[in-house]
């Protein structure tokens, strides 16, 4: 029988979230084994927007403090990472969606976050495709995107021997281990949790909820769209606690292409695209950016975001087994507070002072206190 094979850290999944914890802790100078699937989960399935996210302060003090990282760090990303700090467009239909616009601008004012108010001659102006009549918006300008596989792919290689890629399936955890599908075994005093709903089957609890998001993508144009487009809708389509709705969401990627979002559904498993589903989230687009409807969409896919039932991710020590921690449950904020996550969970592992208080992110919430007090 094979020897176990040990580290420092193990981290499970290779998405964005496992790719920057395993980088984070790497950097603080420990040997890092993670373990890569293969099965290009939510980060290769996303719109890989980097996004101020206010929809409550957790959110936002996590997005806020994350992108502030990311902007830290963009300078050093290859050119195949696809950064582009395009900022976001937050329109307003209606002159009434103009206080939601006013909130959002003096909620993002208090973590420090800039952002400028916009009449509808100005939104006209920055984007010429958006259908007149719209009431205006807000400019946040620090937001941005990237092509998130390619990024994590980075964070693993910046750090060199200190990560080792283990490729196979995590099928049970033991005590400070992961056993592999093909029967090997990987040890070591810390062990992260950043596999997205198949976290589910290894902690053997329905922490987390699938919602399924279908995107569209079309043929490469002449830049014409400079910001990312988010109607002021999408914060409440995004939190939906049930049901299926769409909301427009477009982004001009550094191909010339535009990609199209955005929908959830719960309860839909697999990869199939509902087509009623993708219609109405074509013509949602349509209405924002009608020329939509003479471009062709070369391409249209699928991705399962795992959500927490109160929205907010899962950061920390599993109550019942202290080498055990948790990086789960980020839904559609998993680029954006990617780098955030990490560093918390690496100054909870560290035992130092988190840059931002933690406690709303603390995995330790979604168990009864039945549970808490085994």
């Amino acid at each position: 029988m094979a020897a176990d094979r040990r580290a420092e850290a193990i981290v499970v999944g290779a998405g964005i979230i496992g790719a920057a914890c395993a980088w984070r802790l790497a950097q603080q100078g420990l040997q890092v084994l993670l373990v890569d699937n293969q099965r290009a989960g939510a980060t290769a399935a996303g719109m890989g927007h980097l996004v101020c996210m206010d929809d409550n302060p957790a959110e936002l003090a996590l997005s806020a403090y994350s992108l502030q990282l990311w902007r830290s760090l963009v300078e050093r990303l290859p050119e195949n990472c696809a950064w582009r700090g395009c900022g976001t467009l937050w329109l307003a239909e209606r002159d009434d969606e103009m206080a939601i616009a006013e909130a959002k601008c003096q909620r993002m004012a208090e973590y420090g976050v800039a952002s400028e108010m916009q009449s509808a001659a100005q939104v006209a102006g920055l984007e010429p495709m958006l259908r007149p009549g719209l009431a205006g918006g807000l400019r946040v300008p620090g937001d941005g995107i990237v092509y998130a596989p390619n990024v994590a792919r980075w964070l693993v290689n910046d750090v060199g021997s200190a990560i080792r890629v283990i490729t196979g399936e995590a099928c049970a955890l033991e005590d400070r281990a992961i056993v592999l599908a093909s029967g090997e075994r990987l040890t070591a005093p810390v062990v992260v949790l950043a596999c997205g709903l198949q976290a589910n089957r290894l902690l053997e609890q329905p922490m987390l909820r699938a919602k399924k998001g279908q995107l569209a993508i079309t043929d490469r144009y002449p830049h014409r769209i400079h910001h990312q487009l988010v109607e002021l809708g999408y914060g409440a389509s995004a939190h939906a606690s049930d049901g299926t709705s769409v909301a427009f969401n477009v982004q001009a990627r550094p191909t010339g292409q535009l990609l199209i979002g955005s929908s959830r559904q719960f309860d839909a498993p697999g990869r199939d695209i509902d087509l009623p589903l993708l219609a109405a989230m074509l013509a949602r687009a349509n209405a924002f950016l009608p020329t939509l409807a003479q471009m062709n969409v070369i391409r249209c896919w699928t991705g399962q975001r795992a959500a927490s039932a109160d929205g907010l991710p899962l950061l920390g020590p599993h109550p019942q087994h202290r080498w055990l921690w948790l990086a789960l449950g980020h839904e559609g904020l998993g680029v954006t507070t990617a780098l955030g996550s990490a560093e918390l969970i690496s100054a909870q592992i560290h035992h130092h002072r988190p840059a931002i208080d933690d406690t709303p992110y603390l995995a330790a919430r979604m168990f009864s206190t039945e549970v808490l007090a085994i």
